[in-house]
């Protein structure tokens, strides 16, 4: 719950005059209630084009088998599991967002939850279809879990970091669903009051009875609670177990105890740089300036700015240890990292995750809107690179020189990761012409504290000594969405 004490100094969350409770319930359910623009119309259709692709090239690799992708006798994992564990670290900032932003109280997380959640529901989906992809039998998925004694004594390898991911991933995927569609309750039941017709009905289904009254939003904060705290662990157990994977085999260059501090690490940054990717087009597309801000995009940059630099520390520590251990084959595969064939896949990912974060130490560039969303991007090229790394060149030179080889993804390899890119903007493009993409319920609980009208009401009525008023419209040059001409008249 937001105070209604807070400092003038603050930058606000929510911008714009003459903003009404009834107004934010107008500006987030535009999207929903009105048919689609154009806009929507072309991003929807490129990304059903590569959620097709996805579908043919699926469909080739089950008809045909795993040898369609580029995979040889010495690299047994390459884009498949680099693409999941991408997808995976990109579903980690909806939980940081939702969960561990709620229990320490950040109500900027109020604009930004809902579709960062979205984001983890859709990329763990995406992130799941490599896994019954590699399976190369996917029918038979069922046997990494336990069966009943009926089966027999059939169990599954309980020492295998591979059955930990089912667990882990398939937890983490209910969790966080449970998260978000209780969130979603209150803000559907007003669509459903607003709807007529079949929308109503089906909008009434969806919002399991919800009232409003107060009994139920003293359950809806409690169940928040209990779940924020039932999440917040996952942010952090979630990919550690995705790294021992890697971590829990004796290949050089996986085994470290490193990793999962560093995976953890990389999915917050790369799971806000695709925040940042998405929401900075949507808040355009939408007209939600008043609500996603340039304290939210400048806050989101910081974050990334700090996860790329501890992320940056891993890769130096790394180094270090390959040094310091004296193991000639650890060596080896750092030095191949570095001057080996995939050389320009390493500066790559040195480049994108360690040096261009830096450049948001420079407030200009991380409250740039373009630059930010271009950075975004170049961010989770270098984690795609970062997982490609750790993956094909610590295998493509194992202890044997007659057995190294190269990679080379085939037509199916590309095919299948630009098809999963495609499936993700298809299902979250659906997400927001049918359900709101800002809580308008969490919103609203700021517009009498944190926003600009709330502030600017305290100068009008002389509640703020002048040298504080004077700073806080300082800090409202950067805004896109505040008209700086009233604040210049004043």
């Amino acid at each position: 719950m937001a105070s209604h004490s807070e400092s003038i100094i603050r930058e606000p969350l929510i911008t714009g005059k003459d903003i009404t409770y009834a107004k934010i319930t107008d500006d987030v359910l535009r999207p929903v209630e009105n048919m689609p623009g154009k806009a929507w119309w072309i991003g929807f259709g490129v990304a059903s084009l590569g959620a097709s692709l996805w579908l043919f090239a699926i469909s080739w690799t089950f008809w045909f088998g795993l040898g369609e992708w580029g995979l040889n006798k010495t690299v047994g994992w390459a884009w498949d599991i680099t693409g999941f564990v991408w997808w995976v670290g990109i579903g980690h900032a909806g939980t940081l967002i939702s969960a561990v932003l709620l229990l320490f109280r950040q109500n900027w997380r109020n604009s930004i939850n809902r579709s960062a959640e979205a984001m983890t529901i859709f990329a763990v989906i995406c992130a799941a279809t490599y896994i019954l992809a590699h399976m190369g039998r996917p029918w038979m998925a069922v046997f990494s879990l336990p069966l009943p004694n009926q089966y027999g004594s059939l169990w599954v390898n309980w020492n295998s970091p591979l059955i930990w991911d089912v667990f882990a991933i398939s937890t983490y995927f209910s969790v966080s669903l449970v998260f978000w569609y209780t969130g979603l309750l209150p803000d559907i039941a007003t669509i459903r009051d607003r709807a007529e017709g079949i929308r109503r009905r089906i909008y009434s289904v969806l919002s399991f009875g919800w009232s409003g009254s107060v009994k139920t939003w003293q359950r809806f904060e409690t169940v928040s609670l209990i779940l924020a705290g039932v999440s917040t662990p996952l942010v952090l157990s979630v990919h550690t177990i995705v790294s021992m994977d890697f971590a829990t085999s004796l290949e050089p260059g996986w085994h470290t105890t490193i990793f999962p501090p560093y995976f953890v690490a990389g999915a917050i940054f790369s799971g806000f740089a695709m925040v940042q990717t998405l929401l900075l087009i949507a808040r355009k597309v939408l007209g939600l300036e008043n609500y996603i801000t340039m304290f939210h995009i400048e806050s989101m940059n910081k974050i990334i700015m700090l996860t790329g630099s501890i992320v940056g520390v891993a890769y130096l520590t790394e180094l270090f240890i390959a040094f310091y251990s004296q193991n000639e084959y650890e060596q080896y595969a750092f030095a191949n990292r570095i001057a080996g064939p995939y050389w320009w896949a390493y500066w790559s990912m040195m480049t994108c995750n360690v040096i261009t974060p830096q450049l948001f130490w420079f407030k200009k560039i991380r409250t740039n809107i373009p630059l930010s969303w271009v950075l975004s991007i170049v961010v989770n090229i270098g984690m795609w690179f970062e997982r490609f790394v750790i993956i094909v060149t610590s295998l493509h030179r194992d202890y044997i020189p007659s057995s190294w080889a190269m990679f080379y993804p085939t037509w199916v390899d590309v095919s299948i990761f630009i098809g999963s890119i495609g499936i993700f903007f298809t299902m979250f493009l659906l997400f927001i012409r049918v359900l709101p993409s800002v809580a308008m319920a969490e919103v609203k609980l700021l517009l009498k504290s944190s926003s600009e009208q709330a502030k600017k009401k305290l100068m009008e009525e002389g509640h703020v000594i002048p040298a504080e008023a004077e700073f806080y419209i300082a800090s409202l040059e950067k805004f896109d969405s505040v008209e700086q001409s009233e604040y210049l008249k004043a």
